[in-house]
């Protein structure tokens, strides 16, 4: 036994317990940034570097969501019109004078939380599989925003506001979308890993009949876990809109297989009970400088949802079997 543990203790502490899927994602980067290096001599300059991260930030929000449902062993396929319903309420909040421009993003979010806490009844209470409630809130969210557009385009503008939050600078050199996920980011990692309901996560998704028994409300933790991906994912929506200074139908389409496969990528088990948020942020960076090096080859987006695509079943390959660490 010593000799195997050896090795471990000869690494550098920083090196020690690090997830072999993280780091691979991280190697992944590195290669990316030659790559893309060898097609623009610009994809290396920081300006190019500071607005691939603020590109990221927008996914990193969502796929921050995503992750934590996955941790449960669930996946919430009604990211795509939760987004869009942040980002279409929110302007179209923005629209009813001062009152309006004050509570369009906690409105956008807000009805992101709806939607999330229906999945989370549906799943929790109700115990209708994940995929089905959430593909039937899709539609459902589809078909709203159809009938209060009347088909056609939203004519409601982002307010200044959102725009600032999306694309302005608080702190000098620092797009605002960076500062919010990395706020983010730390309100979360310190939700996994400090508190109850992280560790009540982690052990759902392990075994959801064992954390039962030891005293877990299941049922709470999995419809919190729904409702905070839905927030998190009208959120998105809202930046988005702030981004483009106007939502639009189906902008949310964009962003269901990156998501998945940002949290896939980064290690996380998509049967649940494993994953580090480290491993997250390594995966949405990497979707990002893949989609920006698949932008430049002028590959279509149709080959870009099948690259995706493959990611996923390689990563549940290659991680979705291996028995759960927690």
């Amino acid at each position: 036994m010593s000799d195997q543990i050896a090795p471990a203790r000869r690494l550098p502490p920083f090196l020690r317990g690090v997830d072999p899927a993280v780091a691979t994602a991280f190697a992944c980067i590195l290669l990316l940034l030659f790559l893309g290096s060898l097609y623009s001599t610009s994809f290396l300059s920081p300006e190019y570097l500071l607005q691939q991260l603020k590109v990221a930030s927008f996914l990193g929000v969502i796929a921050t969501g995503m992750m934590i449902v996955i941790l449960l062993g669930q996946i919430d396929l009604s990211v795509p019109w939760v987004v869009a319903v942040g980002g279409m309420m929110s302007s179209a909040a923005a629209a009813y004078g001062t009152a309006g421009i004050i509570l369009a993003m906690p409105f956008g979010i807000a009805c992101g939380v709806a939607i999330g806490l229906v999945n989370g009844v549906g799943v929790a209470y109700l115990r209708i599989p994940s995929m089905i409630v959430t593909l039937a809130t899709n539609a459902v969210a589809q078909g709203l925003m159809v009938v209060y557009t009347g088909g056609f385009s939203p004519q409601d503008s982002a307010s200044a506001a959102v725009r600032y939050i999306a694309t302005g600078f608080l702190l000098p050199g620092i797009p605002n979308a960076v500062v919010i996920w990395a706020m983010i980011g730390a309100v979360t990692i310190f939700l996994l890993t400090r508190t109850t309901f992280g560790r009540s996560i982690y052990a759902i998704g392990n075994r959801e009949s064992a954390a039962y028994l030891s005293g877990v409300n299941t049922r709470r933790v999995v419809m919190t876990a729904f409702a905070i991906s839905g927030g998190l994912s009208a959120f998105g929506g809202v930046l988005l809109a702030g981004y483009a200074s106007k939502a639009a139908q189906a902008m949310g389409d964009a962003y269901l297989l990156p998501s998945i496969a940002a949290v896939v990528l980064g290690g996380t088990s998509i049967l649940g009970g494993r994953g580090t948020y480290l491993g997250t942020i390594a995966g949405v960076i990497l979707i990002t400088l893949l989609q920006s090096i698949l932008s430049v080859m002028q590959i279509p987006e149709a080959g870009r949802q099948i690259i995706y695509g493959v990611v996923i079943v390689v990563m549940l390959l290659l991680y979705g079997r291996s028995p759960a660490s927690r």
